[in-house]
């Protein structure tokens, strides 16, 4: 059985919209097309939430994220409690013999029990809670006062004036150059997420926009420059075609007043999600369907586009399907690329906000448009084959399907209620 080495490349707040291989008119990623051009490009791959770590708790759990015990987006005061001691991608993987790293955003607890060293990782570079300024890596909102957030394994390091998107590239290039096979290298970029930071050279690429698309589109820029960086070493060592890559972003893009820095309360419209209606915050679309890229060359085939819904749960399952490590019986996603997809039925929660996908068909209850925003009351049908925006409600006009994904739903809030049950 082949030992592969995983990469996985986190991004933060991307939208569906982001990438030149999803759209994007204005933001050049070649290095992430040509990632997409060499394997499997997801159009419909969701996040499990619309906001990051219950996103983060589900990718790396194979567990939904009321089901892993994350269901909120965490603090960052040094008591945060996080993720409660489960089994990870990182622990199975480790127990069975590969090397385990973490580069960037962890956000799954800021206390010293919920670090990344608990959940096997052998290392950690980069920061415990949601976001830092990119340069001197100071967490400065939701606190009393302003924190410093920067972490190499389980001592705080200082590396100011330093852009974080680098940093954290040059980290996962190193260990990469050095570590044996087989490892698991998880790179979590901060990028795009607010502060709006850039350095001046990614900048000039997109003087040609306006601001709030331009830095957006340098901050990506850079991330596309670290997967290219992150290919080269791969490919440099002899390892590409044995590793698998999977590239994705932990909710759709944020329409949060706070990414801008002009100190206006205005919506914030620098993110893209292709059409797609909803923002961060939101289990419409937008908030919650996101890029998701699968790359493994001696394996998968070349310039495939899939339309299989698939979710962040399903990345587990599928990583030690492929690397021949048994999975926990308790896991909620499933292998994918087996040749055999069956219809699923796709669940979500969040802050009152659920939604349920079978088919094309897709019920959302009392959505939200994005973050802070009110919530609408009712029950919503769409077809998202013909309606792909959201934007036409079909409840009255097909009344049997509706009854059917209220049952399902009713159904998967029992099952919410039975998850919770057992951490109260």
């Amino acid at each position: 059985m082949p030992r592969p080495n995983i990469v996985i490349i986190y991004t933060d707040d991307l939208g569906w919209g982001d990438l030149g291989c999803y759209g994007s008119p204005d933001i050049r990623t070649p290095h992430l097309d040509a990632l997409a051009a060499r394997g499997v490009r997801m159009t419909e791959w969701y996040s499990n939430s619309p906001v990051c770590s219950p996103s983060r708790a589900a990718l790396l759990t194979g567990r939904h994220p009321a089901h892993a015990g994350v269901e909120s987006i965490l603090g960052a005061r040094r008591d945060t409690p996080g993720l409660p001691p489960q089994s990870t991608l990182a622990s199975a993987l480790s127990a069975a013999g590969w090397r385990t790293a973490v580069f960037g955003k962890w956000h799954l607890g800021v206390e010293p029990g919920s670090a990344p060293l608990r959940f096997g990782f052998d290392h950690h570079f980069g920061f415990r809670a949601g976001c830092v300024d990119y340069y001197s890596h100071i967490m400065y909102w939701g606190v009393r006062n302003p924190l410093h957030d920067l972490w190499s394994d389980d001592d705080e390091v200082w590396h100011n004036g330093d852009y974080l998107t680098d940093l954290i590239t040059d980290r996962a290039v190193e260990f990469i150059s050095s570590v044996e096979d087989p490892f698991l290298c998880y790179v979590a970029y901060n990028a795009p997420h607010y502060p709006m930071h850039a350095p001046a050279d990614a900048m000039a690429q997109y003087a040609h926009l306006p601001w709030d698309k331009q830095v957006m589109a340098a901050m990506i820029s850079r991330v596309d420059d670290g997967v290219g960086r992150i290919v080269d070493v791969l490919e440099r060592s002899g390892r590409l075609e044995d590793t698998i890559i999977f590239f994705s972003s932990d909710n759709g893009p944020s329409a949060e007043e706070r990414n801008w820095l002009g100190g206006e309360e205005i919506a914030y419209a620098g993110g893209s999600t292709g059409g797609l209606r909803g923002h961060k915050g939101s289990l419409f679309e937008g908030g919650i369907r996101v890029p998701g890229i699968w790359s493994w060359p001696s394996t998968l085939p070349a310039g495939v586009t899939s339309a299989e819904p698939a979710m962040m749960m399903d990345v587990t399952p599928t990583v030690l399907a492929a690397a021949g490590v048994p999975a926990p019986a308790d896991l909620d996603g499933i292998q994918l690329f087996t040749g055999d997809a069956p219809e699923r039925t796709l669940t979500w929660e969040y802050a009152g906000q659920q939604a349920v996908r079978r088919g094309p068909w897709k019920l959302v209850i009392d959505p939200a448009e994005h973050l802070g925003s009110p919530q609408t009351p009712g029950t919503y049908l769409y077809n998202l084959t013909e309606d792909p925006t959201e934007s036409r409600d079909l409840s009255t006009q097909h009344p049997e399907i509706l009854a059917g994904l209220v049952v399902a739903n009713r159904a998967w809030t029992a099952t919410l209620d039975s998850w919770r049950s057992r951490t109260t």
